[in-house]
């Protein structure tokens, strides 16, 4: 990979994919961005759209391909599936995406082995997982966007709640990303403080553990709530999406907690599921084994088991 400059291609140019070409655009982290949709002519109108705008931004070659878009390709960040309806949950989007990835994952494989695949569509646990599997690539090539973008929304919420800048804020939210995902309370901080300590002292907040219990809850709507509002998030997940591609090809060993493949974590294995990791230019470098209260192991282990009984019922072949 070329550390500075590499190419990045986009497997689906609807809300989340357009708007994150968009974001690496200006971010000027890509010296080519390919955007492939099974609608050639929503690709090429997005394409054109974008390459119009070069002169405000960074030097970029942008354009709209077939799957061969997809060869000597650095990053392949697959957006593409089923959209999200109101109401519907992650969950119900299940088998509709694995059978548009059955077709996707081998198309993508056709023209890269060495590209690191980066999942982003919903359920994105359960498709990172189906991606691994159909891919044959190594694990730590293959992650998915997790609840990178559900702590993102933790950490907003709580600098709201506590009047504090969200980069002093340490928290995260890990399991699926979804209905059964969890914060670490236990290792949440404030800088370098226990985050309820600092919000009863600092911040002045006298009922702060139920505070944060209901900020949380927030988060865990808040898609659902922006769906129903305006029909698709977009923003704040392209903004993750360069977050997590930054770090790959920065080299940053960023800790972010996307989805990935677990052995023996707290004595789960054989899922996709997101926990703080370190984030390379390898991809996943290592995942982090943090300290769990009993309650935190009790409802990551059920959020595992909620994963690992969906996976049964997917027939991979």
């Amino acid at each position: 990979m070329d550390s500075l400059k590499p190419k990045i291609a986009i497997i689906g140019a609807g809300n989340v994919g357009s708007t994150f070409a968009f974001s690496l655009m200006i971010s000027g982290l890509a010296r080519e961005i390919v955007l492939i949709d099974k609608n050639e002519s929503l690709a090429i109108g997005e394409c054109m759209d974008l390459n119009h705008g070069l002169s405000f931004a960074h030097s970029t070659k942008i354009y709209a391909a077939g799957y061969e878009g997809c060869e000597n390709a650095d990053i392949v960040v697959i957006t593409a599936g089923a959209n999200q309806k109101p109401d519907e949950t992650r969950t119900d989007l299940i088998n509709k995406n694995v059978a548009i990835f059955k077709d996707i994952v081998p198309a993508i494989t056709k023209f890269t082995k060495d590209a690191i695949l980066l999942v982003v569509t919903n359920p994105v646990d359960i498709l990172t997982y189906v991606t691994l599997k159909l891919s044959g690539f190594p694990s730590n090539r293959v992650i998915g966007s997790g609840t990178v973008l559900d702590t993102a929304r933790l950490k907003y919420m709580i600098s709201d709640y506590a009047k504090v800048d969200p980069n002093n804020i340490h928290a995260y939210i890990i399991g699926e990303h979804g209905d059964t995902e969890l914060p670490l309370w236990s290792n949440a901080t404030i800088g370098g403080m226990d985050i309820e300590t600092y919000c009863s002292e600092y911040a002045k907040l006298g009922n702060a553990k139920n505070d944060l219990k209901e900020i949380f809850q927030d988060v865990k709507d808040s898609a659902y709530k922006i769906i129903k509002l305006k029909g698709a998030t977009n923003y704040s997940i392209a903004l993750s999406l360069v977050k997590i591609t930054r770090a790959i090809i920065r080299d940053e060993n960023s800790i972010l907690p996307v989805s990935t493949l677990i052995n023996n974590y707290y004595g789960v294995s054989d899922v996709c599921i997101s926990i703080p990791s370190i984030i390379n230019i390898n991809g996943l470098e290592q995942y982090i084994r943090l300290d769990l209260s009993a309650e935190e192991l009790e409802l990551f282990i059920h959020s595992a088991d909620t994963l690992k009984n969906f996976i049964k019922e997917i027939e991979l072949e």
